[in-house]
């Protein structure tokens, strides 16, 4: 409160300038004055102090409160068929063909493999194919890959060159194996000769599961007398192969060929890649080719050519192919028949 007893007047002298409160106040006892009394009804009762617990967030606890529910009820409302597609995807395919015999005295008067014979130079050389192949397969499987990694596409630049002698014979060399089995698939729609190289009859094959979805391709493997050797017939003849091959039931097809089979090796003959198209489209399928190159015959243009419309392989490999002199001297097959 301001003090206005020292306001000064005109001729000096200060008065007394106390207000009426502060007189009141000096001369009377305004504590002992109080308010009027207020019934105890009245009184509203005293809350008792609420006690405030702390948060501590931890974290299983989420601060937003739309989280807690969203991991309660995640378990209850996954999708049924999230459950039973695994099922489906793991169900192998199990080839039932009818067995057919294959053609022994062919194959000899043809210079390939014996399934029965003993151990010869040709039998080392694709057992040294074979083995490369196999390991890169499982180095794609390994990284990946998926069912490319289980197809190997044979094929060369030209005819004539010898890429059907050499699918015939690593297929024969892959059966062999003891925990591996092989299919070979004839994919040469307009000529094809892997029926006529192993003596089997002709049936459905690859192109008719192409053109007809009612068709099961494994439905139109047949069976050898070789344990592990399935073979795939090309099929009915069409001037659309290309076409077929570039839709989307081309994988769906071949997919199904591998399917629930990791140790399935399937091995496509395919037409020449500097002939017709057909190469080029199955060599988007495969994990690897392998460039069949006649040493009198194939040119190095030819070779480049083929090697870029195969390019959609990640891996493509050169087969020699007739080749009479080795520089390092090595006779494959004769250590097995040395005694010393």
């Amino acid at each position: 409160m301001n003090d206005f007893t020292k306001i000064p007047l005109q001729n000096g002298e200060p008065v007394n300038a106390e207000s009426s409160i502060q007189r009141a106040t000096k001369h009377l006892d305004l504590a002992k004055l109080g308010g009027m009394p207020v019934p105890a009804e009245l009184i509203p009762p005293r809350r008792k102090p609420r006690r405030i617990e702390p948060v501590v967030l931890t974290p299983e606890v989420k601060a937003e409160p739309e989280e807690a529910p969203k991991a309660q009820i995640a378990p209850a409302t996954k999708p049924v068929h999230a459950v039973q597609q695994p099922a489906l995807a793991v169900d192998p395919v199990v080839f039932r063909g009818e067995r057919y015999p294959v053609d022994r005295a062919l194959l000899r008067d043809s210079g390939m493999i014996q399934p029965e014979g003993g151990v010869t130079g040709l039998l080392e050389e694709f057992r040294i194919i074979k083995r490369q192949l196999l390991s890169q397969a499982k180095e794609l499987a390994r990284g990946g890959m998926g069912a490319s990694a289980q197809r190997i596409l044979v094929c060369s630049p030209l005819p004539g060159e010898g890429k059907t002698y050499t699918s015939v014979n690593l297929a024969l060399s892959i059966a062999a194996e003891k925990e591996s089995e092989v299919l070979l698939v004839d994919a040469d729609f307009a000529k094809p000769s892997v029926l006529s190289s192993l003596g089997l009859p002709g049936s459905k094959g690859l192109m008719d599961a192409l053109t007809d979805p009612s068709i099961d391709v494994a439905d139109c493997v047949i069976g050898t007398d070789i344990a592990g050797l399935w073979v795939l017939p090309a099929g009915s003849m069409t001037n659309n192969d290309t076409e077929y091959l570039g839709t989307s039931r081309t994988r769906e097809v071949l997919d199904r060929l591998v399917q629930g089979a990791p140790n399935r090796i399937v091995i496509f003959d395919s037409p020449p890649a500097l002939a017709a198209s057909p190469a080029a489209e199955l060599a988007k399928y495969a994990g690897q080719a392998v460039l069949v190159a006649r040493c009198d015959r194939t040119g190095r243009g030819s070779l480049e050519d083929a090697i870029s419309l195969l390019s959609a392989c990640p891996n493509i490999q050169l087969l020699l192919n007739g080749v009479h002199f080795s520089p390092s001297g090595r006779r494959f097959g004769s250590y097995y028949g040395y005694r010393g």
